[in-house]
């Protein structure tokens, strides 16, 4: 692999310019098909497989004017202190109201609260239940403004008017709240080398693959639907794992010009060393995230594979943009001042040591001390995770028409009445299916946490009949989850003495259901992703050992961020310092998603780290001195690299989508205990622990495993220097410093 990546890299730096015009080119080419195909997103919910889909696509064929599928609205109209939304004037505007929302476009219909009976009984506040004939991705920005100026209307006849439901809710695609993180990186970049173009570098590399996976991402929802948080994600990802690979790629480049190697020399030995370390620790991550496609939930597959694409293109970048940037980049990837110093003749030995090696090495001697404190820490951390609790319906921020909206209905109607539930009848036919819906109506009343059913509603064909159940309780409950579970558990009998069949679907049941299916998924998804990434890693360290390690220093960071999230998102700590405005059960897919993408961020640090390690066992140096080498040429590199994963992270948290603030915050925390707890902390103290049984492995696995260097010690040494020629900055010089190609090479140091 490394005389792969060695010719890669080199040929990347000596055809710059048409490496660069490559990646523009492929830029344009993204661009243009993003406009020629972007499609609105869709957040709406599908999982083949289950009752409450199997219900829905029954609806979607045999009952099209239930708009079971369709976006939906809720008009919650609530009357002036001391007045009722019976009163006439009252009356005649919510009339009025229900008349101008059914001109609305793609209004399929807007039920009148008075003759549908969704008025309280104190007769503070009215529902007007809207259905569209189309899919919430597919409603316009016309049909939601007419939501706006219908509400407008009503409060300016005194009647106090917010919204909620699928058709008002906006698809959300990606804001500004990467600019934070994006600027914090920029700082740590320059802090870390010292040098504006140096610094640069990771953040131009990161710009143009992420522009590349962002608009590649538009072009795919021409074809697939995604959902709105998709290009978050795989933005987030993507900026992060970018600009981390091009630091680790850079550092090593400029550590080899300070061997005196020549520029492209050193380019090419950069991608064959560190950019070996990327290749693996890409394809953990790419692992990891497109694994989420075995929980069988679409909107999280592709959610999965498009982050996973966003880190592919990154590795790409690194291995082929990056090294054509260096190469343009020539004398400046130092600062004046680092150029100065480096043709100064070598310090004196009894220098101060690099920080790095100081905490290398007071890790080692005081490792029956760090590690036990260490993993104590995420263990306290991850307390409040044993009271997880999760829901994809999340607590409504009160402050928006939607927040407000819940509260005015759980108020007036219930907490119920913002959790029903849909129960179909279908396989009866005329007087049967009547007599049928009259027995499930009857059997559902008797049932524990059941506030109302509806009369059923049959369809034209009397072939199929929709019950709306009400429950007592919310809809993130456990409660209400129980209630579907008996209205099922009860549809075995009913089904074989009615001739029917019995499905309980919605919008709450299909929430319980997706919760469902990821927690069935979790471990075998952790069990998949754990097997792969300990193979890759068997595979790149040639031990049995330092795997298992990589592996349990993950789960512990696992558990620590999921105990970070419900202490905030859940309990409410620190709340305000968030920006979280209502709290309640965590968001469903978050532990499934954290798992991916945490576990292939975390096994990135390990990679860097202990690569070197590796490295230098393998050139001989005793298991103490690989230890402190490797913390002497990572930790300042893998410090930034976690500065800057957790401050483009952190940046999400100011977010509007519950999701992406919960995640964002996951990873940054994650990042935060995982880089310098685990791998800082706890693996130069296992290391040393461990000594040369680290990297042991059984003779036969020995034998059968493919030898892959990622050390770069099947590199040949460049010849050495001619007598009385000394290259640019005292590096030794090449036939690269002597005869520059075509003239191409004479900018560089």
């Amino acid at each position: 692999m490394a005389s792969f990546l060695y010719r890669l890299g080199s040929g990347a730096f000596r055809r710059r310019g048409l490496v660069l015009t490559v990646w523009l080119v492929s830029l344009a080419g993204v661009g243009v098909g993003a406009a020629v195909f972007s499609a609105p997103t869709s957040d709406t919910f599908t999982i083949p497989g289950t009752q409450s889909q199997s219900a829905l696509d029954l609806l979607s064929s045999r009952f099209p004017a239930a708009s079971a599928g369709n976006a939906s609205a809720q008009l919650v109209i609530s009357a002036p202190a001391g007045q009722t939304v019976t009163s006439a004037q009252n009356h005649a505007t919510i009339e009025n109201v229900v008349k101008a929302i059914g001109r609305a476009p793609q209004v399929g219909n807007a039920a009148d609260p008075f003759l549908t009976g969704t008025v309280s009984k104190d007769g503070s506040t009215a529902i007007v239940s809207v259905s569209y004939k189309v899919t919430a991705p597919d409603v316009s920005d016309a049909a939601r403004a007419a939501l706006t100026h219908v509400a407008a209307d009503a409060r300016h006849a005194g009647l106090t008017v917010d919204y909620a439901g699928t058709a008002a809710q906006a698809g959300t695609g990606v804001g500004g709240t990467e600019t934070l993180g994006l600027v914090i990186a920029a700082v740590v970049l320059l802090i870390t080398f010292g040098s504006m173009i140096a610094a640069g570098l990771p953040l131009l590399n990161a710009l143009i693959g992420v522009g590349v996976t962002f608009l590649g991402i538009e072009v795919v929802s021409g074809f697939v639907t995604l959902s709105s948080t998709t290009s978050t994600l795989a933005l987030m990802v993507g900026i992060a794992v970018a600009i981390d690979y091009s630091l680790f790629i850079v550092s090593r480049y400029r550590h080899e010009l300070e061997e005196g190697r020549a520029p492209r020399e050193a380019a090419g030995r950069a991608v064959a060393t560190a950019g070996s370390a990327v290749v693996f620790a890409g394809m953990t991550v790419i692992i990891a995230l497109a694994g989420l496609s075995v929980v069988r939930i679409p909107f999280l597959t592709t959610m999965g594979l498009a982050a996973a694409g966003s880190v592919l293109v990154a590795v790409c970048v690194a291995l082929t943009l990056l090294p054509a940037l260096l190469g343009l980049a020539g004398a400046n990837i130092f600062s004046r001042a680092q150029r100065r110093r480096m043709t100064r003749p070598a310090a004196p030995t009894g220098t101060k040591k690099p920080a790095g090696e100081r905490w290398g090495q007071f890790a080692i001697r005081r490792r029956w001390i760090m590690l036990p404190a260490s993993v104590i820490v995420l263990l306290l951390c991850a307390i409040p995770a044993l009271s997880l609790r999760t829901s994809l319906s999340t607590a409504q921020d009160p402050t928006t028409t939607q927040g407000r909206a819940t509260t005015q209905i759980d108020h007036a109607f219930g907490p119920g009445y913002n959790g029903t539930l849909l129960v179909v009848i279908d396989h009866a036919k005329g007087a049967a299916l009547t007599a049928a819906a009259t027995e499930a109506q009857k059997s559902i009343s008797a049932l524990r946490n059941v506030s109302l059913v509806s009369p059923a509603t049959p369809n034209p064909a009397r072939d199929v009949a929709i019950l709306t159940v009400v429950p007592a309780t919310g809809p993130a409950t456990a409660a209400t989850e129980k209630l579907v579970l008996d209205i099922r558990d009860q549809a075995k009998s009913f089904d074989a003495e009615n001739d029917a069949r019995l499905q309980v679907t919605g919008e709450t049941a299909l929430n319980i259901d997706v919760s469902d299916r990821l927690a069935s998924a979790l471990v075998p998804y952790v069990v998949l992703i754990v097997v792969f990434a300990l193979l890759l890693l068997l595979v790149m360290f040639r031990s049995v050992l330092v795997p298992l390690k990589a592996v349990i220093g993950f789960l512990l960071s696992l558990v620590a961020s999921l105990g970070a999230v419900v202490a905030v998102f859940q309990w409410g700590w620190l709340d305000s310092l968030f920006g979280i405005t209502a709290t309640g059960p965590i968001m469903s897919i978050l532990p499934i998603f954290l798992v991916g993408l945490l576990f292939g961020l975390s096994m990135d640090y390990e990679v860097f780290l202990v690569t070197r390690m590796h490295e230098e066992h393998g050139h001989g140096a005793t298991p103490h001195e690989a230890i402190v080498a490797g913390m002497r040429h990572g930790t300042r590199v893998v410090t930034a690299a976690a500065l800057i994963m957790i401050s483009v992270f952190a940046g999400f948290i100011t977010g509007d989508q519950v999701i992406i603030k919960s995640i964002g915050f996951a990873l940054a925390f994650g990042v935060l205990v995982d880089a310098f707890l685990v791998r800082m902390t706890t693996v130069p103290a296992v290391m040393s622990l461990l000594g040369k049984t680290a990297w042991w492995a059984p003779r036969w696995l020995a034998r059968i495993l493919p030898r892959i260097d990622v050390e770069g010690s099947e590199l040949a040494e460049p010849a050495p220097a001619p007598a009385g020629c000394e290259p640019p900055l005292g590096r030794r010089p090449s036939d690269e410093d002597q005869a520059p190609e075509h003239g191409t090479d004479q900018t560089v140091v």
